[in-house]
């Protein structure tokens, strides 16, 4: 008789978020997050039994909280996780990581530049709770698994997959509050599709990601402190002030499209160079390259290319982790 084909051995780590939230009712789609129920992953995964019919799951509890409450400490976590789960797991073929959407994008793009790993890692997410009448969790996950068992998956980076689309961390950006299709990569499109019949990609992200990247957190303390001053008509440099009083050593400006900030804020945030902090522009658009113009350049402020305000940021402490040099720092912005 013919061996039964051995499954890919994929791990799932839960940290909550909407994909695993469970609703007072079916019918609650919004504020599922009163009723306090977040699965942990094991729990999550019993709900799609389809799962063993792809891969061989390893349930690996993390946390079950809402993903606004994610931020470093998490991030250093689920690294050190990551670590740890393939050197237990030698035959490992991919990492899944279940997250709400609000902050996803920070999560897979901080993994982007610091996971430490060579086997694809997917980050996934749903728009409406694990109990709702027609979820997008269990298809979400689903897809994320097959995402993470494919060979091509290799060598892309940190990957977002939801809505049968897989997207690049650093491109990928929530656009939607509800409508089921709010992950986009404005400037660029899908990688590729998560199909009934095949993972099927297009195109290949070309600029630097994990596992081959210059920054380590595993060991720090904390990252530095970097603000976004988001601008507005007659912003007065308030904010940037506040910033800089409390001790942030750089500020990402979400200027006007596109790449600007207004005369307030400008003053202020030229004051914040002469103080030593590093400023970067970047524009609250959404998509595009910003330009380092005259005013720019005189003003020493440094660009983010095209990278949104909330990526910029994170790209900007990493940085500031491994020098204080404008131009290295530049050409950091120009290589991942």
């Amino acid at each position: 008789m013919p061996e039964t084909p051995t499954l890919p051995k994929i791990a799932f780590i839960g940290t909550g978020g909407t994909i695993a939230s469970i609703g007072a009712t079916s019918r609650e789609l919004q504020d599922y997050g009163a009723n306090g129920v977040i699965l942990q992953a094991g729990d999550l995964a019993a709900r799609v039994p389809e799962l063993a019919e792809v891969a061989d799951i390893i349930a690996v509890p993390f946390a079950a909280v809402p993903s606004p409450n994610i931020f470093f400490p998490e991030w250093q976590g689920l690294v050190r996780l990551c670590d740890q789960l393939v050197a237990d797991h030698p035959d490992l073929a991919g990492i899944v990581i279940g997250h709400g959407t609000a902050s996803l994008e920070e999560t897979a793009y901080m993994l982007n530049l610091t996971a430490k790993i060579a086997i694809p890692i997917v980050v996934v997410g749903a728009q409406r709770p694990a109990s709702a009448i027609s979820t997008d969790a269990n298809i979400n996950l689903f897809n994320a698994v097959r995402v993470a068992a494919a060979a091509q998956s290799r060598g892309l980076g940190v990957l977002v997959m939801l809505n049968d689309e897989i997207h690049a961390a650093r491109e990928v950006t929530k656009t939607s509050t509800l409508r089921m299709h709010t992950f986009r990569t404005p400037d660029f499109g899908v990688l590729g599709h998560a199909d009934g019949d095949a993972i099927a990609y297009y195109r290949r992200p070309i600029r630097r990601a994990a596992p081959d990247t210059e920054f380590d957190i595993r060991h720090l303390a904390a990252l530095p402190r970097v603000d976004i001053a988001y601008s507005y008509a007659g912003a007065d440099g308030t904010a940037v002030r506040a910033f800089i009083a409390a001790g942030a050593r750089a500020i990402v400006s979400a200027g006007f499209a596109p790449g600007f900030a207004g005369p307030g804020d400008f003053a202020a945030l030229k004051q914040a160079v002469a103080q030593g902090v590093i400023v970067m522009q970047c524009t609250r658009a959404g998509s595009g390259r910003t330009h380092k113009g005259k005013n720019l350049r005189e003003a020493g402020f440094l660009i983010s290319d095209n990278l949104n305000p909330q990526k910029a940021r994170l790209l900007l402490a990493l940085a500031l982790t491994v020098t204080n040099d404008p131009e290295e720092i530049e050409r950091i912005f120009l290589t991942y």
